[in-house]
This record gives C-alpha cells, sequence and structure tokens, in this order.
C-alpha cells in the first residue's frame, strides 16, 4: 500500500473514532492501527527467514524467476520469488543478481525500490 494512503487512512481512522466514540474511539483506532503494524512487520520477517536459508545470489531456476518477475515488484515481492537475497551488483542503477546451477544469470534493475527492468543472461550470452 502507499504510504499516503496508509496515513490517510490511519488518520481518518483516529478522527471518526474520536468524533463518533471520543477517547474510547481512539484508543481503538490506536489499537487497529498497531494490529496492522506488526502484521506487517510480522510478515517482512517472515519473508526474510525464508531468504536466510539460501546463499546469496543464487535460485533454482532463473527462468522461472525471469517468467515470474513484473514491472512494479518491491523488493518484499520479490525475495519470496527467488527465496534469496539478490547479490548487489551495481549502485547506480540499483541492480540485484541471481544465478543458477546451470549459469543462467538474471539481472534485476530497481528505481525507486520497484523493479523497473530485468535481463535473462544465458552462459553464451555473457562469454560475449
Amino acid at each position: 500500500m502507499n504510504i499516503w494512503i496508509g496515513s490517510v487512512l490511519a488518520l481518518a481512522a483516529l478522527l471518526m473514532g474520536g468524533w463518533l466514540f471520543s477517547w474510547q474511539g481512539v484508543i481503538l483506532a490506536l489499537s487497529g492501527i498497531t494490529f496492522w503494524l506488526l502484521m506487517q512487520f510480522t510478515r517482512l520477517m517472515r519473508v526474510m527467514k525464508a531468504a536466510t536459508d539460501a546463499p546469496i545470489g543464487h535460485i533454482e531456476s532463473a527462468v522461472m524467476l525471469n517468467a515470474k518477475l513484473a514491472v512494479g515488484m518491491k523488493m518484499s515481492d520479490l525475495i519470496p520469488l527467488t527465496r534469496s537475497l539478490g547479490k548487489k551488483l551495481t549502485d547506480k542503477p540499483e541492480t540485484y543478481g541471481w544465478l543458477d546451477a546451470g549459469g543462467v544469470r538474471v539481472e534485476v534493475v530497481l528505481e525507486g525500490g520497484k523493479v523497473a527492468r530485468w535481463t535473462l543472461l544465458r552462459p553464451e550470452d555473457q562469454a560475449l
């Protein structure tokens, strides 16, 4: 969710809770906001725990990753697909790479924290 939309919804919940139920409504809204934030934190920790089991930059099949990628995916959506953290290749543009056992590599370029484009490189392409 966009951070601005989430902020507006949280503020609206606080204002509506205060307007309708006084301080009890504000406490209820704060409880709901805290619960939602804890759910997001738990999701992120589950994703990171799954990524710790694999070496950095290695995946089972680069071709399958290539087929599942989509423009606009966040890194938190990308890590469950790869089940590992990507090896950072460059800073400008922010590029990460994953390599499979056959030597096929996927390079993903992130712009603004989201997938902008990616390239599938086969071993014969890398030699050129």
